[in-house]
């Protein structure tokens, strides 16, 4: 259906009479609605009202106490969301209910400064008015257990049965015993245009890695944010808890949602990482993002490592990056640089993780590597050969949310590339996550001292 008359056409005759609408919060968690088909039409004409607590609590449902954009001194009003109707999908498990995705407005129809999906919106076209067609992907891992949100919670998220025992990645055996799992998120996943490119189980008990297809960047992001949530939602059939935390146990690998990225002209016809004359394949376009990268980064890392849980990922020896550092092909730097065919040289940013919220990884990432493509910076940093943890020559990351926080909330660099104001919401997000944790006694406080001191 290519049409807004064909896409019309079919909420109007569906037989449930209804549409599922989302949209994106600051974390990435998809809210949304079922509205009647009836009135779906006259949204598309005009705009949705949602209460913009959307952006006033968080991932907890918990008013932020200090939030500007909204709070106890606004009341909470509505906020306006615009139908995206491009994003129109089906839903299979749904018996194909009509789905589509939209974005956060303000009161002239202009974007809003706090929505995630503006933002890339709004990055994007900048990086086109440069003359590039940004083409990104992002992949994921993720435990499976054979669990229910009820008895997680009887449990106290303790003690939880993986969906398969042992370490066994890559394992054609391990994708038989719960094949019609694995099945479904192939088959369905697809229906709901989540393109599917790889599928199979990675290293850790009832852990699996998906790669998502490339696309055009917002498309990509929609794509891997309608996974997520689409992967929980699949798994709920099956009496199955999908978990996309960065480090759910300290003893097991963390998660991953590393985000592929090229340049394209404006034809897309032409990947301009590419270059046949340089001796490792990569143009100066590629070399100057790859640069970008490593100079930006660290001045918004919250983006790209949104949670408390995200720095317990980011330890040495644990497949996740420590240091500033690119390599060729390298799985211990925080940049893999993959050239190779005109088609598939590209970027890979190992930073992220699978906790993020693809709106704001693809924006960091965009954003980091269009610095350096716009100012012509050269990769003077050599290339890192064998452990990337024991090079230490750039730096290294943040160690924690706090420390990553502070510095993007007084970076001028960040506020140059995001915004000011969005830079100040979404520090004040962090900072709040900071405070809801660092008032927690936890299970490690009580074994570790609550006999012996």
């Amino acid at each position: 259906m290519n049409t807004t008359k064909e896409i019309l056409d079919y909420v109007k005759n569906h037989p449930s009479q209804k549409v599922k609408l989302a949209v994106a919060d600051i974390d990435g968690v998809l809210r949304g609605k079922y509205v009647a088909a009836e009135k779906f039409s006259t949204l598309l004409e005009g705009r949705l009202g949602f209460c913009d607590v959307t952006f006033g609590w968080d991932v907890a449902d918990t008013a932020y106490e200090n939030g500007t954009y909204t709070g106890w001194h606004t009341g909470y009003p509505d906020a306006q969301v615009k139908i995206d109707i491009s994003t129109f999908r089906k839903i299979p498990w749904e018996n194909d209910v009509p789905f589509f995705l939209g974005d956060f407005i303000d009161d002239r129809e202009k974007p809003n400064y706090v929505c995630p999906r503006q933002l890339l919106k709004k990055l994007t076209t900048a990086c086109e008015d440069q003359g590039f067609s940004p083409f990104f992907s992002q992949e994921f891992e993720w435990f499976n257990f054979a669990e229910t949100p009820e008895s997680a919670q009887e449990k106290g998220f303790n003690g939880l049965k993986p969906l398969t025992p042992g370490m066994f990645g890559y394992s054609i055996l391990r994708s038989t015993l719960k094949n019609e799992f694995m099945t479904d998120l192939f088959d369905l996943l697809n229906k709901f245009n989540v393109p599917i490119e790889g599928l199979h189980t990675e290293t850790g008990p009832g852990v699996y890695e998906a790669a998502i297809m490339y696309a055009p960047i917002l498309q990509a992001a929609d794509q891997a944010i309608l996974f997520k949530t689409s992967v929980k939602e699949i798994a709920y059939k099956h009496g199955i808890l999908a978990t996309f935390m960065a480090k759910f146990n300290e003893n097991l690998p963390g998660c991953s949602g590393h985000v592929h990225q090229s340049l394209w002209d404006a034809g897309k016809t032409k990947n301009l990482f590419y270059d046949e004359h340089d001796s490792n394949k990569m143009s100066e376009t590629m070399k100057s993002y790859i640069a970008g990268q490593l100079h930006c980064l660290p001045h918004i890392l919250p983006m790209i490592a949104p949670t408390i849980n995200s720095y317990k990922r980011l330890v040495e020896g644990a497949w996740a990056p420590t240091t500033l550092t690119w390599g060729i092909d390298n799985r211990t730097t925080a940049l893999r640089a993959l050239p190779g065919s005109k088609k598939a040289t590209r970027l890979e940013t190992r930073i992220v993780g699978s906790d993020t919220n693809p709106y704001l990884a693809l924006s960091a990432c965009l954003a980091a590597g269009m610095y350096g493509v716009k100012n012509k910076l050269k990769l003077e940093q050599p290339a890192t050969k064998g452990n990337g943890y024991t090079d230490l020559s750039n730096g290294v990351l943040s160690r924690n949310l706090f420390e990553a926080t502070e510095k993007m909330k007084n970076s001028d660099l960040a506020k140059e590339l995001l915004g000011a104001d969005f830079v100040a919401h979404f520090a004040m997000t962090r900072a709040w996550e900071c405070k809801q944790f660092a008032k927690v006694v936890t299970d490690w406080e009580l074994k570790r001292y609550l006999e012996i001191i």
